[in-house]
């Protein structure tokens, strides 16, 4: 298998230097705990973590875009990047690294996804100038989770291979990476009906395209896919 691009040094911004990392037990194995309720709000201080640790964060760097793409409205893009909210999403998770208390790929990407969640719902208020609104933040983890068990599901079906379902971590890592190197429409429309669970109508309705349009940029999307993720 071979990424479309290095994703353990992705483009842009984001660099991490120096510093020990200690072995960490779990003490909630089920919820990553953290001494602040909210990962996304720790002042980063002065790194110590290892730079082999902030570069398994970098890592999940087209993870972590390819949702935040899924979830951005208008007014956000108009502001603000996926790779942007990206980047700081990257910055506090190794600011609170020494809160993270998981111990598996699931709990690790959980953690991630609930810190980016966060600095979106953040973006939003400063945009609107809202106040903090719980379910809101709720009901994005929720489809941002959702998200990522279907791009899990794509790999199990349409697009992995037995050894590549073996490591779950990696390979979802890559296939979110492949499906981020599509042409935009392709990319948009696989979004959509695979991650999101559009229907083909709904689909093409948010495009402004006809049905026959989206099935061709999804069978010419998903071809592509395949040979992107496989080579």
């Amino acid at each position: 298998m071979k990424c479309v691009r290095n994703v353990s040094n992705p483009p842009g911004k984001f660099c991490y230097c120096n510093g020990p990392l200690a072995t960490r037990e779990a003490t909630n194995p089920i919820e990553p705990t953290m001494t602040s309720n909210d990962p996304s709000e720790t002042t980063p201080t002065e790194p110590h973590e290892s730079p082999a640790r902030a570069e398994e964060i970098a890592r999940y760097e087209p993870y972590l875009r390819m949702l935040a793409r899924m979830q951005m409205r208008a007014s956000y893009k108009a502001k603000l990047g996926a790779s942007d909210i990206v980047q700081q999403t990257m910055m506090q998770a190794i600011a609170a690294i020494d809160q993270y208390r998981g111990t598996t790929e699931a709990e690790w990407r959980a953690w991630l996804r609930k810190i980016l969640v966060r600095q979106m719902c953040h973006l939003d208020r400063d945009l609107h100038r809202d106040k903090r609104d719980i379910r809101r933040e709720q009901s994005m983890e929720q489809r941002v989770a959702q998200s990522s068990m279907r791009l899990e599901g794509l790999l199990a079906g349409d697009v992995g291979t037995p050894s590549q379902h073996a490591m779950v971590g990696e390979s979802l890592v890559s296939l979110a990476d492949a499906i981020e190197s599509l042409p935009e429409a392709q990319r948009d429309a696989i979004a959509m009906h695979y991650l999101e669970g559009l229907k083909l109508s709904e689909v093409a309705e948010r495009m402004d395209k006809t049905t026959g349009s989206v099935a061709g940029l999804l069978h010419r999307g998903m071809k592509q896919l395949r040979q992107n993720f496989h080579e």
